[in-house]
């Protein structure tokens, strides 16, 4: 990742920073509520571009959510998009809060999973 794009550090950026420096090519992180309303992040991109992203895979969670109650199999621990350009690995927190991690290409997806559950995990632990 190639700079902050923010001078203040919180216990949630520190938590996303984390999360990103552990994943090779990992452009972002972002704390965000269902509403797609970003709580903090940490990106190498211009932050509102980032903030609009982040809102984007707010609603395809919670529409995503919606698909699987109507069959009552519950809620989504995480759901992974790829595209020509990035991947993005959206994690469910609780209380109605996730966490997204952006890779370039080529990435690990199994080191993103690993890095977006332990922030996830993390995350939970600060909001207690």
């Amino acid at each position: 990742m190639k700079g902050p794009a923010r001078a203040t550090t919180t216990p949630f950026s520190s938590i996303l920073r984390t999360a990103v420096d552990r994943t090779p090519g990992a452009v972002g992180g972002a704390f965000a509520a269902y509403d797609g309303e970003m709580v903090d992040f940490v990106a190498s991109k211009d932050p509102t571009e980032w903030a609009i992203l982040t809102a984007h895979f707010g609603v395809v969670l919670a529409n995503l959510e919606a698909a699987l109650n109507t069959k009552h199999f519950g809620g989504a621990q995480y759901f992974v998009v790829e595209n020509a350009q990035v991947d993005v690995v959206v994690h469910t927190v609780e209380g109605g809060y996730f966490a997204l991690l952006a890779m370039e290409h080529p990435t690990c997806l199994a080191t993103a999973l690993d890095a977006i559950g332990a922030a996830a995990m993390a995350l939970r632990k600060e909001m207690a």
